[in-house]
């Protein structure tokens, strides 16, 4: 006869985390076969912001025999991780909260939504206004007698790539308040390294974006005004130091 593992053994905590893990990939294919049939539209959808600048008669071009079927559902199902998120990030604070105490609980629980909204927040931002600045850029300063055509796989690696960029970057005050608040830094050490971290944003910029000043300095930017607004929030977040009575240290 089987017995139900313990779920304060580590057995029972590893159980506990392949169910978690089953339950996360279960929803990302069940919302990746519910978009698939949109597949061509989403990459036409992600394709609008570089088609609208290229010169009349361009367009987009597969080198690739088969990456006409395999780049949009390659995208789809990075949309289908996207949309799954929430409920992703549902099941992991399921799986951690237990283990948490209840002032941290009130701490993580509007982190972990906020962190959410962000990495959106991130990835619209590079859509809406980066990309059409970029490839409008792109396009203006191409040789004469140049015809544009890019390759649809490789612009599909551009975009996610920026897309991962910026959603990442959008991150730093969730990052500033978490440092802040364990008491890794202060907020008078951060802001006496202002000078060094906008040096590194730009430097991030360089590194995390294509080799090109417009989209290095569109990123590094927003990840400076960031740093700014993560700061100002750390100072809810700083944790409280009491000076204990000789009769409460010994307790």
């Amino acid at each position: 006869m089987k017995t139900k593992p313990d779920p304060d053994s580590l057995l029972g905590h590893l159980v506990e985390l392949r169910n978690r893990l089953l339950r996360c990939v279960v929803a990302v294919l069940l919302v990746f076969i519910a978009l698939a049939y949109f597949a061509r539209d989403i990459y036409a959808f992600l394709a609008e912001p570089l088609l609208a600048v290229l010169p009349e008669g361009a367009s987009m071009i597969a080198t690739d025999v088969a990456a006409p079927f395999f780049a949009p559902f390659k995208l789809t199902f990075i949309v289908a991780i996207c949309v799954a998120v929430p409920y992703l990030l549902l099941q992991m604070w399921q799986f951690i909260a237990p283990a948490l105490y209840h002032k941290e609980k009130r701490l993580m629980a509007p982190l972990v939504f906020s962190s959410t909204l962000l990495f959106y927040a991130g990835i619209s931002f590079a859509y809406f206004i980066v990309f059409p600045l970029v490839f409008a850029f792109f396009t203006s300063v191409a040789p004469e007698g140049v015809t544009i055509a890019t390759d649809i796989s490789s612009y599909l690696d551009f975009v996610l790539k920026l897309f991962f960029a910026f959603g990442l970057s959008f991150e730093i005050p969730i990052a500033i308040l978490l440092l802040v608040w364990s008491g890794s830094v202060t907020r008078q050490a951060l802001a006496e390294k202002r000078p060094y971290i906008i040096v590194g944003a730009f430097v991030l910029g360089m590194l995390l974006t294509p080799p090109d000043v417009l989209s290095q300095i569109l990123l590094a930017i927003p990840m400076c005004l960031l740093f700014e607004v993560g700061l100002w929030l750390s100072r809810f977040y700083e944790p409280k130091t009491t000076d204990d009575s000789p009769e409460e240290q010994q307790q």
